[in-house]
């Protein structure tokens, strides 16, 4: 079997990429241990802050390739512009005689507001100018009138260009480590990785029974998700390649990023697997010997092309034999679908997209037609919500970090003057650039903080005598926090924590006793970390499940605009919708990972098994738009001007379209109602009130359209004759009744999976209605009902 040995090649790469960083890092942090305790003493009087330049090089170099390292530079160099420069003009105009704990955590404060402000700064550059303005405050407080106003703000940004010129002699010595070789790499190992996937799936098609096609089915599935790991390391060193192009003239072949060009060897494989999942038992009805041979051949020919790509080459499979292609339409022409053949017909579909590359479509500029003034009572909150929190954005991501900096500097000068900065320190070089678990991540840090310095004494204690050299016993440190920040325990935060504890530790002098300066350092830590923690709760008072809740609501809002826009001849706000669809998605998933990971308290325990369910439902059938979009692109293509069936199949597809389009809309009203006891006292009040006006809200009761499995496969029926129909009015030639056979099929496949997936949407979403009422009956249309009859109530 192939997986233990790609288990093994697999575990090898890691370990090899690790070692590789781990190395690295050390490089680097020697460079400064070197420079700092027995460098000239030239550099020994400018570089006054060592740990300082540590902080740098972990920031910097930690998992960096010779590009990031470039980029890092100019990075730490606008860093020190907008860190150190002004710094200087403060402490003119303020004196540091004149400073106190309360001014200088003001100071701070400010500063670092200005800092985080900008929408558009790198992450690594707002860390090292707020940890810069961190530096130059505080020891100035703490020195008092011996600070010299110039020379200190100027020997802080000499211990960051120290850093930065270790992290480019660690990358650039013995060999320079670059990203495309990285990237290179990375091609080739996807092209067999694809290539294998490709191969299995094909074999699995054409297995002649169960057992054998679900043994290369399980074999694929092991591959997937290395392939995407893959694909997402070519995506993510594009910047980096861009830098390396500069001083390396002879790497402008590598300047582009291939990433976009494999996701089209991506996306089928991953619509292929799908199609096998959902097929009936094997062998394969539709596949006669002659298909069998084409298929064989046309197999052999993408698996050699896939397996044959580079970087420099194109991922698009280049046309094998004409007359092999059009074999294998000739045989589909004339093949008269049946629902149980979908599955099989949406596998040949996407084969066929390795031949014919899948067609791109823009969506439109103008803004969405959706009408705003139709949302509902309890959406309308949520709307108004999230509009303020949008338009102030990052004001109150500025003012979070100044006001957490502030505070933290304030009780840390306050808890200890000598050792206040390092209070200030953590919260500085860990600046989020978007939402996260607070909590989770206050805790990694403070374990991987924990660790690293725990780990540190114990090398001062193994090295007493041999203090010299004690900073090698760092090696092994380095190679267990690469470990650590690829592991879910500790991530990049614990990791990163881990790292510049041991660091601090290990490469210091001067700051007394190595247990001293350590508790004293955990408990400053620990400040920093507490006022980040305070600030979070204070000024991000909405918890992360109620904001998953509310980005559900809006998945479906936005997959009911998507159903509608599935017609003939009309996609560009299809295209729009799935875009908007993807995003929020994404933002769903993010809010829920941080709900895990917050504690409940007094609240109601977050559902997190329900919502992923939801979540990889919603994924699912935005998978199946994307499908279902490809298909109607090839229709509109291959079939223009034939409008009168295109119209008897948006007739067909229109009892799919009421059915999903009328549940998601049921799913977005009811998934915002948080008790249903409310919900039906304030319902009884306004029906008596309804009564006695003599209104009437029969009309909100057609919330759903039901659509039974009778009434679905004669729907199936009809729309397969509408398509053998059409498909005979086609005289473009066999390949291309061929190619609109395939196309047909898959778009008829994506509508009846997505049927199905509404139907689990349907089960899960009562499941999370009920976990919030456990008390009272769920009925997905009764409340739906209720709802809407409150916001007809107001529109009127």
């Amino acid at each position: 079997m192939a997986t233990p040995t790609f288990e093994s090649s697999r575990a090898r790469a890691m370990w090899q990429t690790c070692l590789a960083s781990a190395l690295r890092t050390a490089l680097a942090c020697t460079i400064v241990g070197l420079s700092t305790l027995f460098g000239p003493q030239y550099v020994k009087k400018q570089v006054t802050y060592p740990a300082f330049s540590y902080v740098t090089v972990i920031l910097v170099v930690t998992d960096a390739t010779l590009g990031d390292t470039f980029r890092g530079c100019w990075l730490a160099l606008y860093a020190t512009i907008q860190g150190v420069c002004p710094t200087i003009l403060s402490l003119w105009l303020i004196g540091p005689a004149r400073l106190m704990a309360s001014t200088t955590a003001i100071a701070v404060a400010l500063s670092a507001f200005v800092v985080v402000l900008p929408e558009n700064t790198h992450l690594i550059a707002k860390r090292i100018a707020l940890g810069q303005i961190v530096l130059v405050y505080v020891i100035a407080y703490i020195n008092g009138g011996l600070t010299e106003t110039i020379m200190h703000p100027v020997h802080v940004a000499a211990s960051t260009g120290l850093g930065v010129v270790a992290c480019v002699l660690a990358l650039i010595f013995p060999y320079p480590c670059l990203a495309c070789c990285e990237v290179k790499q990375n091609c080739k190992l996807f092209a067999e990785n694809a290539s294998e996937r490709f191969n299995l799936f094909v074999k699995a098609f054409s297995a002649e029974d169960n057992t054998c096609a679900l043994a290369f089915i399980s074999q694929a599935k092991s591959l997937v998700k290395t392939g995407a790991k893959l694909l997402q390391g070519i995506k993510a060193k594009q910047e980096s390649m861009k830098w390396e192009r500069f001083p390396f003239k002879f790497l402008r072949p590598y300047g582009e990023n291939p990433g976009s060009r494999f996701q089209d060897l991506q996306t089928p494989l991953r619509w292929m697997e799908i199609a096998l999942d959902n097929s009936p038992p094997f062998p394969v009805g539709i596949l006669n010997s002659e298909l069998k041979s084409c298929l064989y051949v046309l197999g052999e020919h993408i698996s050699e092309k896939v397996n044959s790509m580079s970087l420099e080459s194109s991922a698009t499979v280049p046309e094998s034999n004409p007359e092999n292609t059009q074999k294998f339409f000739q045989t589909l022409d004339t093949i008269q679908p049946t629902k149980k053949d979908l599955p099989s017909l949406f596998f040949l579909f996407c084969l066929s997209l390795f031949i014919n590359k899948p067609i791109a479509l823009s969506p439109p500029k103008e803004g969405s037609t959706k009408q705003e003034n139709q949302e509902g009572f309890l959406k309308q909150t949520w709307t108004n919500y999230l509009s303020v929190t949008k338009n102030n954005k990052r004001f109150m991501a500025a003012f979070k970090c100044s006001l957490s900096l502030g505070l933290a500097i304030f009780f840390g000068l306050t808890y200890s003057k000598e050792n206040g900065f390092w209070a200030g320190l953590p919260v500085a070089i860990s600046l989020a650039g978007s939402r996260e678990a607070t909590f989770k991540i206050a805790n990694v840090k403070a374990q991987g903080t924990v660790l690293g310095t725990i780990y540190g004494i114990l090398g001062c204690f193994v090295f007493e005598k041999y203090v010299q050299i004690r900073f090698l016993s760092l090696l092994p440190w380095f190679i267990v926090s690469s470990f650590l920040r690829q592991s879910q325990m500790y991530g990049q935060a614990g990791g990163l924590s881990a790292i510049i504890g041991a660091v601090l530790i290990l490469g210091r002098k001067g700051f007394g006793p190595p247990s001293e300066f350590a508790i004293a350092r955990i408990t400053e830590t620990f400040i920093g970390l507490s006022c980040s923690i305070m600030v979070e709760i204070l000024l991000q008072p909405t918890r992360a499940s109620t904001l998953a809740k509310f980005q559900l609501s809006k998945n479906f809002e936005i997959l009911h605009e998507c159903i509608g826009s599935i017609c003939f001849g009309s996609l560009g706000n299809l295209v729009e919708s799935q875009n908007k669809l993807k995003v929020h998605i994404n933002e769903m998933g993010k809010f829920i990972g941080e709900a895990e990971a917050e504690p409940n308290f007094w609240f109601v325990p977050f559902h997190g098994t329900c919502y992923r369910k939801l979540m990889g439902s919603l994924s699912k059938m935005l998978e199946y738009l994307h499908f279902g979009l490809q298909a109607l692109l090839v229709l509109e293509k291959e079939c223009g001007g034939i409008d009168n069936f295109v119209n008897k199949l948006d007739g067909d597809f229109k009892l799919f379209k009421d059915f999903v389009g009328s549940s998601m809309k049921c799913f977005e009203e009811v998934s915002l109602v948080k008790s249903l006891a409310i919900l039906d006292k304030e319902f009884e009040k306004k029906l008596s009130v309804d009564v006695e006006l003599g209104t009437s809200q029969s009309s909100c009761y057609n919330i759903i359209r039901s659509a039974s499995e009778e009434e679905i496969d004669e729907n199936f029926r009809s729309y397969f004759e509408h398509s053998k129909e059409l498909v005979d009015q086609i005289v473009n030639g066999e390949e291309c009744k061929g190619q609109v056979v395939l196309s047909l099929s898959a778009l008829a496949f994506c509508m009846d999976r997505l049927v199905k997936e509404t139907k689990e949407i349907e089960k899960a979403v009562k499941e999370l209605v009920q976990w919030d009422n456990p008390s009272s009956h769920v009925n997905l249309h009764d409340i739906s009902f209720k709802v809407r009859a409150f916001a007809n109530s107001e529109a009127n």
